[in-house]
């Protein structure tokens, strides 16, 4: 078998929605982030823009992965196929020159199957949470930065890069597991795997934690620095503000991958190798 996997790329979504901008609509929806209270305040008066103050904002990247894989199969199979015969009466039925013997209506004639065989696998995973979100492609129509160094020396000053909690590893494991397939056959022709993308891309997201000063409540607000949408945010990410990301480590899927477990055992050793062998070149 064949396995070919692309080299690891990260890619950095350009981001169209200026940090102005983006504060701008950001205070014009601040109330959205408050969620109940502000519909139940809503019936009783307006709030007012007073009532809120700032308290932080951050500009970060956060990241999900791609990977697309292809499986490409060509084989040999011997088989028998059973053909009926038109009437009871038939006893023997001579085909390329060979006679078959009509057993309950029917002769067993032997053939030999020519097969082909492709499948692909898509899947777009959530760096943070690992959820496969299949609404992430949709950031693959915009512009993109290909990071050759330090992603921080490509992006804003301040930005924060988030480190995905999902590996890639598990990802991988995930897509040759679905590619790499037990073939019953005579000849196998072909049987190659092939990984075209492993790609880390990280998405600009503008947030905003703002406090209803008269209600005593703190919310955040998010702006996608790609598509414009607002919405609720759950944390904020300073604790990452400052630090470098580690692509050795993002990307380490050498050692990872000695430990998946594919169907015919020795093909793990294969991708394994592949993965170390290519570091240790990067790395003299």
């Amino acid at each position: 078998m064949q396995i070919a996997v692309a080299d690891q790329r990260m890619l950095i979504l350009a981001t169209q929605l200026s940090a102005d901008d983006a504060k701008k609509k950001a205070w014009e929806k601040k109330t959205v982030a408050f969620d109940a209270i502000s519909q139940v305040t809503s019936l009783f008066s307006r709030p007012k823009d007073e009532d809120f103050e700032l308290l932080y904002s951050e500009f970060r990247y956060q990241p999900f992965w791609h990977v697309l894989a292809h499986a490409k199969y060509v084989y040999d199979r011997s088989n028998t196929y059973q053909v009926a015969t038109n009437a009871p009466e038939v006893q023997t039925v001579t085909f390329q020159k060979t006679d078959y013997e009509v057993t309950n209506g029917h002769v067993h004639i032997a053939v030999l199957e020519h097969c082909h065989e492709e499948e692909q696998y898509e899947v777009f995973v959530d760096g943070l949470t690992g959820k496969v979100l299949d609404d992430l492609k949709r950031y693959k129509s915009f512009s993109t930065i290909v990071v050759k160094g330090a992603p921080e020396k490509q992006a804003p000053k301040g930005a924060i890069f988030v480190p995905p909690q999902a590996r890639v590893s598990g990802i991988m494991r995930e897509a040759l597991s679905k590619m790499i397939k037990s073939i019953q056959a005579d000849t196998i022709l072909t049987e190659d795997v092939n990984v075209p993308s492993v790609d880390l891309y990280y998405r600009p997201v503008y947030a905003f934690q703002y406090r209803w000063k008269t209600k005593g409540k703190d919310a955040i607000v998010e702006i996608d620095g790609v598509t414009g949408e607002v919405r609720n945010g759950l944390r904020i990410f300073k604790e990452y503000f400052g630090k470098v990301v580690d692509r050795n480590f993002l990307f380490d899927i050498g050692a990872d991958a000695a430990g998946i477990f594919i169907p015919g055992g020795s093909i793990a050793v294969k991708v394994a190798k592949r993965y170390i062998d290519s570091k240790k070149t990067k790395n003299k």
